[in-house]
């Protein structure tokens, strides 16, 4: 069934997603801020209208979904000037698959209800490899109807919709998973970079990790991939981790939860940002990681 769809947010991981629903024949209008991205796209699918704001995207769409870097601004794009809620008749969806604050999530949710729209969180796992493959991890935030109406969009979009709880829990689990990533991430670079001071071909010791107890997504996809060929170049953002690890510790805080071992790894991954450039890689904290060890992480 052709579905009537918005989109808002094309960048890394809002492009191909986009793309996969345009491709499944549904009838979309898009927005980005950056005008150019959505000629590109408009350019390359049929079917696609481009909105010169979000309020037209509103106003064409049954469903509406954003990709964008915060919980702000996806609350600015529902709620501000020209935005979502000034388009909308009622009775429509927001599907959010950022990665945001729960509270921001929670306010955002209350000023479309107000106007009689639903909106459900939907973060994903995956990154831009799944994004391009349309095989994402959905994990998802909101009322068994209103994700149920969500399903066809998310089951285009990936391989797996998990259903964690009320609106708000999507991105609470989202920022719970980046946690743990981040930490693991933290953890293999300074484990390679030690063995790497000790002689061993960092390469082979991601050999030895995958096939041991020490395996994870970093050493499945990162290592050899990003950082062993001096490539540095995942397209997540440096910037955005560190702002992910900050919205799960502050979940913790609200709820009376220590965490040291975590509360530990963001002080370092914030000394990793101070260092890097604006807008640099996540693959650059390796780079911090080497200047604090003395070892270079590369394929001899």
């Amino acid at each position: 069934m052709s579905l009537q769809l918005g989109f808002i947010g094309l960048g890394v991981m809002g492009t191909p997603m986009a793309g996969h629903l345009a491709q499944a024949g549904h009838r979309m209008t898009v927005f980005d801020i950056d005008t150019a991205k959505s000629a590109r796209f408009a350019a390359h699918h049929g079917q696609v209208t481009i909105g010169r704001s979000p309020r037209e995207v509103a106003a064409a769409a049954d469903i509406v979904v954003t990709m964008l870097p915060s919980g702000e601004f996806v609350r600015d794009v529902a709620l501000g000037a020209d935005g979502l809620l000034a388009g909308f008749s009622g009775g429509e969806l927001l599907i959010d698959t950022s990665s945001c604050e729960p509270w921001l999530t929670l306010a955002t949710a209350r000023g479309l209800a107000a106007g009689g729209i639903a909106m459900v969180d939907a973060p994903t796992s995956g990154a831009e490899m799944g994004a391009q493959a349309a095989s994402l991890v959905f994990m998802v935030g909101g009322s068994e109807a209103d994700v149920a109406s969500a399903g066809p969009v998310l089951e285009t979009l990936g391989r797996q919709v998990f259903h964690v709880g009320p609106l708000g829990a999507g991105h609470a689990m989202k920022s719970i998973n980046n946690l743990v990533t981040a930490m693991t991430f933290l953890a293999t670079a300074e484990g390679v970079a030690l063995g790497s001071r000790l002689g061993l071909d960092p390469n082979v010791m991601t050999d030895v990790l995958n096939a041991s107890t020490g395996m994870s997504w970093i050493t499945q996809t990162h290592i050899k991939q990003r950082i062993t060929n001096g490539a540095f170049d995942d397209p997540f953002k440096l910037e955005l981790m560190i702002k992910d690890i900050r919205i799960a510790l502050g979940l913790a805080d609200e709820q009376g939860v220590e965490m040291p071992f975590c509360s530990a790894g963001q002080a370092f991954w914030q000394l990793a940002g101070q260092a890097a450039a604006p807008g640099a890689s996540v693959s650059e904290l390796v780079r911090w990681v080497e200047s604090v060890t003395g070892a270079a992480i590369r394929s001899p």
